[in-house]
């Protein structure tokens, strides 16, 4: 078992970070801060992070992804909106949340291979079984893919794009399932990794198939190899830590989000970086047909 220690960057810590996502056609790295309804951008300098850019979102946005026509796609509370290079933001789809008094927003959300954008929900209240996951078309059209889910986290695909790995966080694993990139849809669903002491979240895949996720409760990053053995250990400090990717020209540091949000640890909502001797996966875009036709 590898053991690593991750270092805290320079960006003012936020209440709740989430979604880091390197963008390569710019060289910065994104990420959100879901209560502040905040997109951040920054560059990579010698392992640490340097605070370019900002745009407020005027509601909980939940995870941010480069489009492939330029620009980003992003999730807030039940809607995906497009943001232009000009932060000019318009509403690209909507979902149809059950109306039956139970507070929804989407969580995290990540592209597919060929573009198709999944996303996932979670009630405010953490109800178990209240929540889903939708995919969202190139074409904007939203399908709901997996319901009687509690907190949507996770997703993440092997190199090969046959296995989709996707974490409902309350059930405390990661679970594989196979994956039809012809047409977005997955089948079967099996234990991938397992987490007592704490709550699978966000999760990334490297080039060799190891899947690095972050551990909310146990101040952790844990790496397995493809079959699910136990690879790596990244110690961060803060104890809820949110999320996890590979980012710089390289795809070799390796950027953690955390949240402040209940807790008083020390670094609590930073952002921090390791470099476990890894590359991660180039990052997938929405491939947002739509808005191609229409800006």
């Amino acid at each position: 078992m590898i053991e690593l220690q991750a270092e805290r960057c320079s960006p003012r810590p936020g209440r709740l970070c989430e979604g880091p996502v390197w963008d390569d056609r710019t060289n910065e790295l994104l990420w959100v801060d879901i209560p502040a309804g905040r997109i951040h951008r920054a560059v990579l300098r010698d392992g640490d992070l340097e605070r370019r850019s900002t745009v407020a979102v005027g509601r909980r946005v939940s995870a941010v992804v480069p489009c492939a026509s330029g620009g980003l796609i992003a999730t807030a509370v039940d809607t995906f909106l497009h943001i232009a290079d000009d932060a000019t933001i318009t509403e690209v789809a909507a979902l149809s949340l059950p109306q039956d008094g139970v507070r929804r927003r989407m969580n995290d959300a990540k592209a597919d291979p060929r573009g198709r954008l999944f996303a996932g929900t979670m009630s405010e209240d953490e109800i178990v079984g209240t929540a889903a996951l939708y995919r969202l078309d190139p074409d904007a059209t939203v399908r709901m893919v997996r319901e009687q889910v509690t907190i949507s986290n996770g997703l993440g695909w092997s190199p090969d794009g046959a296995t989709l790995y996707y974490a409902d966080s309350p059930t405390h694993r990661v679970d594989a399932f196979d994956y039809d990139m012809a047409t977005g849809t997955f089948t079967g669903g099996r234990t991938f990794a397992e987490f007592p002491d704490g709550l699978p979240d966000g999760l990334t895949v490297d080039t060799r198939g190891f899947v690095w996720v972050a551990v909310w409760g146990a101040g952790q990053v844990r790496a397995f190899d493809p079959a699910g053995r136990p690879h790596a250990v990244i110690d961060i400090g803060p104890a809820q830590v949110s999320s996890c990717a590979f980012a710089g020209p390289d795809l070799d540091v390796l950027v953690i989000t955390t949240a402040a949000e209940g807790s008083a640890a020390a670094g609590a909502g930073s952002l921090f970086t390791c470099r476990p001797d890894a590359t991660g996966l180039p990052t997938n875009t929405y491939s947002d047909a739509r808005l191609v036709r229409n800006p």
